[in-house]
């Protein structure tokens, strides 16, 4: 069976974020203990029945998994590495904001196990940082940064841009700064309003207007130019890294391997033990608010709401959403396999063929890939191309 992606939620943070719409709650005390429990013996049960897999990847999530105690990470890396046969090039990957406090903490993370380190710069300009409700200034940003790279072999961090009235001048200016400080992975988003977040009440005031489409796709553009000159190759929409650097543990979701989801509203899809095609594939969902989930897990050793077996078509749509947002897009073999699919059947034949003759999808060497002008409108060929 192929190797194992382990995600694991950590879902407090320290403020809301008035942009973001991940499951993560802030509390006055962080109840450490019981939730590290809950984690370790969630992780239990589905190893229980993963079976004793190749292990490629860890990745802890939020949430802020910087607020985690390191004992806990330490014992989460320590049980992983003996429930499953982890690769000896095995990545783990904890997120963590910049702040000075969080900074501090960072040797005792690295000693815990941790070998990659993703910071949520999100912007290296401070009016930026408070218009995006960020607890951190770009000094500490750039404090951290440096700190991160004399700890961790591997270092990445976010930043958003096409935000309300960013120039393209505005924007070089911040990205040559950013990749100056870079180490071999940027992840570069555009900001998006997302449902039920402060800001999607602000934009529906008309309190906040993005840029509009051509000038967000000029920023795009420029974008992946300016990571292009510094050695970073855009190997997804909005992820770039030099050659070897590119996240493991995120090609497993775009390329629809198995992953393993733990703790409050972790989602996962897996195939189970015994199943040697590996086609049977679980979708996996946790409950999502924190307390409720430790009790469930407390009671039953899990907080799974439902584990649902995808159909077919099910696992076809998922893989093309995943795959073309990748540059070396889909096998369409290992498509077929995978999901139990032709992919003449998985698709509208009128859009390909439109597609591909407007120069937006290549479908050679048996590879379908989503070229540069075909990114740049993703969503809606999609949309339109997806049956």
């Amino acid at each position: 069976m192929e190797p194992l992606a382990l995600y694991v939620h950590w879902p407090f943070c320290l403020a809301k974020c008035p942009y973001c719409d991940f499951n993560s709650h802030v509390r006055d005390e962080i109840p450490q203990a019981r939730f590290a429990a809950a984690l370790r013996r969630e992780l239990a049960f589905e190893a229980r029945r993963l079976g004793r897999r190749p292990l490629a990847s860890i990745f802890f999530g939020g949430g802020t998994p910087s607020l985690m105690a390191p004992e806990t990470v330490a014992a989460l890396i320590e049980d992983a590495r003996a429930l499953f046969d982890p690769l000896p090039d095995l990545e783990i990957t904890l997120e963590a904001n910049p702040t000075s406090v969080e900074a501090g903490r960072l040797a005792l993370l690295r000693d815990a196990g941790v070998n990659r380190l993703s910071l949520g710069v999100q912007s290296l300009d401070d009016a930026a940082l408070r218009a995006l409700g960020r607890g951190h200034s770009a000094a500490e940003a750039r404090a951290a940064l440096e700190h991160a790279r004399a700890l961790f072999p591997r270092l990445s961090f976010d930043l958003i841009y096409a935000r309300p009235g960013q120039t393209p001048a505005a924007w070089r200016a911040e990205l040559a700064a950013a990749l100056a400080l870079a180490a071999d992975h940027l992840s570069l988003y555009q900001l998006t309003i997302e449902p039920d977040t402060a800001f999607a009440s602000r934009h529906a005031r008309g309190e906040i207007v993005l840029p509009d489409a051509d000038a967000a796709a000029a920023l795009y553009a420029l974008t992946g130019e300016m990571a292009a000159a510094s050695g970073l190759a855009a190997y997804e929409v909005s992820n770039y890294a030099r050659p070897g650097a590119e996240s493991r543990h995120n090609l497993a979701y775009w390329r629809y391997g198995d992953y393993a989801g733990i703790g409050p509203g972790a989602h996962g899809r897996i195939t189970l033990a015994g199943d040697a095609a590996a086609t049977a594939v679980l979708a996996t969902r946790r409950i999502r608010t924190p307390e409720a989930w430790a009790a469930a897990v407390e009671r039953a050793g899990h907080g799974a709401v439902a584990d649902v077996a995808l159909a077919p078509g099910e696992r076809a749509r998922e893989m093309l959403l995943m795959g073309l947002r990748l540059a070396e897009g889909i096998d369409l073999a290992r498509f077929v396999a995978r999901s139990g699919v032709a992919f003449e059947a998985a698709v509208d034949h009128e859009t390909l063929c439109a597609a591909e003759a407007a120069g937006y999808v290549s479908r050679e060497g048996g590879r379908l890939r989503a070229l540069p002008e075909g990114l740049l409108r993703l969503d809606a060929l999609l949309a339109a191309l997806v049956v």
